[in-house]
């Protein structure tokens, strides 16, 4: 039996209007392709293939997928139809046996999300509820054309305006609350709606189902932009907003652009460039990274220009490379981003600036030279130490050997030293790690989606992170202490920042003393000053983050102490910033002359002192019982 998962993936590879083109003289008529009924030999344009969609003839009434054509017309069995579809699309098929029996289970699912998505529409522009939509769509320029070519729509403020269209439909609430069309807190008793006042933008697969739904709030409030919650049909980290429509222009180009935003993508396309998709607000998966992988050979990051936007250019860029990609990182100029670019000069002068595009190494060792990096040797240890996992991360053998090259020459480093330093194990990165692939989400106080498996969410955590746990389990439970916690967190932070022309994440800013990234984001979420509810923090967090957030707070009585709690904590991760701090030298120690060596042997041992002064041993300790 062929897996889901494959029959998925030849069919959004397949470009339906060029294999049955092969034998239909097809003409594009709109948005759809025209041509003679292969079925019933006619001589009219009765025959309709649709891009993302399959073909119907109104006259004989055949219809189906790119699969139906081929077992129709070629007389195959659907197996041997598969393994011919993909042999077009590139794909190999092995082990073909025959077709899953029966409906997909999620079809009902697909066909909530469909309706709903016509009745996001409908409102939008038929609606007086809709006209502040409209006009905020006019101010930015929005034309009808394009919006309705990305289904836009808009979720009303009025809470049972959508619910009761659907349940006169015969949706129950029961259904809308598994697509996460509906959300019901505990202290209500009615269900209400998952989007309010906001603009509505499908989300579909990789086939074209429509899965899920970004909102962009219109008037104040917080957050700007909400996504649906996961469930069987959409779980956010393995899809790319416009994938569907997008993948045979990146097979034609050969390319794929990734921007960050829905109106980034909107924006691109309307001036003619189609290869482009986003990750909709989230760091790059590693699901979403061979997606693209899949179909493009070379990767744009065309991210925004601010600092934000170069740190997560340069986090996917490592996720890429390990794919074997090509990735070049696009400069946009200070203060824009994809959306207001286009908009003021055009797709044109964007080609160019994807022409001029940097391989992304080469951007990194640039804003690493601008800012004196390779300077002084405690800079150029830190800097390498940047570089390095780069390297590390890139699969391509030829693109790393560059690599080692571009850097020994920016560094003034002979070549071997660094091949050495790559067969070293990587050491623990001091900035904050990438986030875990996402998993299956889980509502509010840990309950699975009805449609989801029995989930069991486990998060690894190095033993070190004990102490990043308890100053977590305090702000938790005693959110008095919130200000406290952080401003101890902010003495314990090494500020590494200097003056350079543009933010580098790597190599400036503080180094993070929660490192853990389930952990860290939960802090950065009781630290934002936002509503440290434990129902507003399940809205802000991911599936991850709520469970440890509820495994915490099912532990009360584990902070008997509570300030001592916190100067245990802030006392063991001090100790360890000294301890990482002490393991840099020892790096630089390879690199330093002679001259150098005796002055960072004093700062080590300084730097030990200060080490037995915050209770060494008893961080040691720490280390071996959790271990």
């Amino acid at each position: 039996m062929i897996p889901d998962e494959v029959i998925e993936q030849v069919q959004s590879a397949a470009d339906i209007v060029a294999i049955i083109g092969e034998h239909v003289k097809l003409k594009k008529v709109g948005s759809v392709f025209r041509g003679p009924c292969p079925f019933h030999q006619g001589t009219n344009a009765n025959f309709s293939v649709v891009p993302r969609g399959g073909y119907h003839c109104f006259v004989c009434h055949e219809k189906g997928s790119v699969f139906t054509f081929v077992q129709k017309r070629l007389g195959m069995n659907f197996a041997e139809a598969v393994k011919y579809v993909g042999e077009k699309s590139g794909i190999e098929v092995r082990e073909v046996q025959r077709k899953r029996e029966g409906p997909d289970p999620r079809e009902p699912l697909w066909e909530i999300m469909a309706t709903a998505s016509a009745w996001f529409r409908t409102t939008l522009w038929e609606s007086d509820a809709g006209a502040q939509a409209r006009e905020y769509l006019a101010k930015r320029k929005v034309s009808r054309e394009t919006a309705d070519k990305f289904g836009l729509g808009y979720a009303p403020h009025e809470i049972g305006l959508m619910r009761g269209y659907l349940s006169g439909l015969g949706f129950s609430d029961e259904r809308l609350l598994d697509v996460g069309l509906l959300v019901k807190r505990e202290e209500q008793d009615e269900p209400r709606p998952r989007f309010r006042d906001r603009l509505i933008f499908p989300i579909l697969d990789a086939a074209a189902h429509t899965v899920g739904f970004g909102g962009r709030l219109l008037g104040p409030g917080e957050p700007k932009y909400l996504n649906s919650s996961e469930s069987s049909v959409f779980s956010k980290g393995r899809l790319l907003y416009n994938y569907s429509s997008a993948r045979h222009a990146i097979r034609r180009a050969e390319r794929v652009v990734l921007v960050e935003g829905y109106f980034d993508v909107v924006r691109m396309v309307d001036a003619g460039l189609e290869e482009v998709v986003a990750p909709m607000g989230t760091a790059l998966t590693d699901d979403q990274a061979d997606l693209i992988a899949r179909s493009a050979t070379t990767v744009f990051l065309l991210y925004d220009s601010d600092a934000p936007g170069q740190k997560a250019s340069f986090r996917s860029a490592d996720v890429l490379l390990s794919r074997g990609v090509t990735v070049r990182m696009v400069t946009l100029p200070e203060g824009e981003d994809p959306d207001t670019f286009v908009q003021r000069h055009g797709g044109a002068a964007m080609e160019k600036l994807l022409d001029q595009a940097l391989d992304v190494f080469d951007r990194k060792v640039q804003l690493l030279e601008r800012g004196g990096w390779f300077a002084d040797l405690q800079r150029k240890r830190r800097a390498l130490d940047r570089l390095m996992p780069t390297i590390r991360a890139t699969t391509d053998p030829i693109t790393r050997d560059l690599y080692l090259a571009r850097t020994a020459q920016a560094a003034g480093i002979e070549r071997d030293v660094l091949v050495r330093e790559l067969e070293l194990l990587p050491r623990r990165a001091r900035g904050r790690p990438a986030p875990p692939a996402p998993a299956p989400s889980l509502r509010p106080g840990g309950i699975a989606p009805r449609h989801s498996p029995e989930l069991i969410v486990q998060v690894e955590h190095a033993p070190e992170s004990s102490a990043e746990r308890e100053l977590l389990r305090v702000m938790i439970l005693h959110p008095d202490l919130v200000d406290k916690v952080i401003e101890d967190v902010a003495r314990v932070e090494t500020d590494d920042t200097v003056e350079t022309e543009e933010a580098l994440e790597p190599v400036t800013g503080p180094t993070p003393v929660v490192r853990d990234p389930v952990y860290a984001t939960i802090f950065a979420e009781l630290s934002s000053g936002g509503d440290l509810s434990i129902e507003a923090l399940a809205e802000r967090l991911g599936p991850l983050e709520n469970s440890v957030v509820e495994e915490l707070r099912s532990e009360p009585g584990a902070v008997v102490d509570p300030a001592r709690s916190i100067s245990d904590a802030i006392r063991m991760l001090k100790a360890r910033a000294l301890r990482e701090r002490i393991d840099e030298h020892a790096g630089m120690l390879r690199l330093a002359g002679e001259d150098e060596k005796n002055a960072l042997l004093r700062k080590t041992e300084a730097l030990r002192k200060e080490l037995a002064a915050v209770g060494g041993r008893d961080w040691r300790s720490v280390r071996r019982l959790n271990t």
